[in-house]
């Protein structure tokens, strides 16, 4: 029976504040429109998000299912911001930016163009696109398998800005196509291009006029990440042959470091320790910690520890105090493993999934394979718990999660889906 509680101003049902109850749902909702994931990884790119309040496990059959749709070809990751999710996908010789309803998939606007994959594009992992957009200044941009970049309204989706990244600046084709995503510095978007003396270009986020353009290093499919080191910015970049450190502000070459495998496939960005060891991985050459030293103004190298054994292809990777937790192994061999970063122990090696992305939340990581199967576990550098598994999704699903609050975004080759992971 409802009754009116005069001293709290509210009514209530069998002893519940309803007002309170009110105020409480209002709050997570607030929360959940507040939580951002706006670019390749997320907030630091990182892979991980600030999230609260999730399952400690899953029925067997998942999490609920807030909706489910189909998409398109591509695997470029998801983006939330304030309701809406972002991503792109190709239907035949079109590609496509969308923007849905976070809450019930449904399309709010699309934007496409007509895009091939360049010349000798090897198909075997998709037509793209690949890259991830990037979220910024209520702008989204977006970068094709052909290396074509479109700044568009995130509001209505209206094209703003383009350019060319390969045909314009005399860039190096990527076998499987563009794959590096955009980030943001200060007034600019940083891409990595690949020409000679454009390695890296630094676009004006207004009109995308060049604001700086450098070094003559070979194209990659990593993506840009900017650190604190000794105090100061750098852009780091996993290159084709080797990580380099730069100024954000011009590109100024800070530090070198030869790492290279035999098709110059550098993919897993590099993770930075709290003692200015960089982790760095890449498939069949292995990882390596590399102490940057020095001050501001001059950063020095030096391989403190390698193996062979950590070998991360294009997984995402979550550092964890002095911890990185990520997937490694070659092509029928794959583990989950944790390296602590400044010594480079394999502390452990743990199967049970195939090639995998990792996010965490609430202590909790959480695990896609290729396969389609999602896991929910706890990892610390004892071991690695499994609570929970199951298979929302096809092979293959080489695309990491989006978590905001306690929605988990998913998608494979062709599909799309939301989680409650509440």
């Amino acid at each position: 029976m409802m009754q009116f509680d005069r001293r709290r101003g509210s009514f209530v049902v069998g002893g519940v504040n309803i007002l309170a109850v009110l105020l409480l749902a209002s709050a997570i909702i607030t929360a959940e429109a507040q939580a951002q994931w706006t670019q390749y990884g997320g907030p630091g790119q990182s892979f991980t998000a600030e999230s609260t309040g999730l399952a400690k496990e899953w029925p067997a059959q998942g999490p609920p299912k807030l909706w489910s749709r189909t998409l398109g070809e591509g695997h470029s990751s998801i983006l939330a911001d304030d309701g809406r999710l972002y991503t792109m996908y190709r239907v035949g010789n079109e590609e496509r930016a969308i923007c849905l309803d976070a809450a019930t998939g449904s399309t709010l606007w699309e934007y496409g163009y007509e895009s091939s994959p360049a010349e000798g594009h090897n198909s075997d992992y998709g037509n793209g696109p690949n890259s991830t957009p990037l979220l910024a200044d209520a702008r989204l941009y977006a970068i094709g398998i052909a290396g074509v970049m479109h700044c568009l309204d995130a509001g209505n989706g209206k094209e703003l800005w383009s350019r060319n990244l390969w045909s314009d600046f005399g860039a190096n084709h990527e076998l499987f196509g563009y794959s590096s995503s955009p980030i943001e510095y200060k007034d600019t978007v940083i891409t990595l291009v690949g020409g000679p003396e454009r390695s890296i270009v630094a676009f004006n986020k207004s009109d995308g006029s060049i604001a700086w353009k450098n070094l003559s290093f070979d194209n990659s499919y990593s993506t840009p990440k900017v650190l604190k080191i000794h105090g100061k910015d750098q852009l780091v970049v996993f290159m084709g042959s080797e990580a380099i450190g730069t100024d954000p502000n011009n590109g100024e070459l800070k530090w070198r470091y030869p790492i290279e495998n035999r098709w110059k496939q550098n993919i897993t960005a590099p993770v930075l320790g709290d003692d200015n060891t960089l982790f760095v991985s890449s498939l069949l050459v292995g990882s390596r910690g590399l102490k940057l030293a020095g001050n501001a103004d001059k950063t020095d190298v030096e391989e403190i520890w390698t193996t062979e054994k950590i070998q991360i292809f294009f997984s995402s990777a979550v550092r964890i105090g002095d911890y990185v937790y990520a997937c490694t192994g070659k092509q029928g061999g794959f583990f989950l493993a944790c390296v602590n970063i400044p010594t480079g122990k394999i502390v452990w090696r743990k199967r049970g999934f195939g090639r995998s992305h990792v996010v965490y939340a609430d202590g909790y990581l959480i695990i896609l394979d290729e396969d389609g199967n999602l896991g929910l576990a706890t990892a610390t550098p004892d071991d690695l718990t499994v609570h929970s598994k199951f298979k929302p999704l096809e092979r293959p699903s080489w695309t990491p999660p989006t978590i905001v609050g306690k929605t988990l975004y998913l998608r494979d080759q062709h599909k799309i889906m939301a989680l409650d992971l509440g």
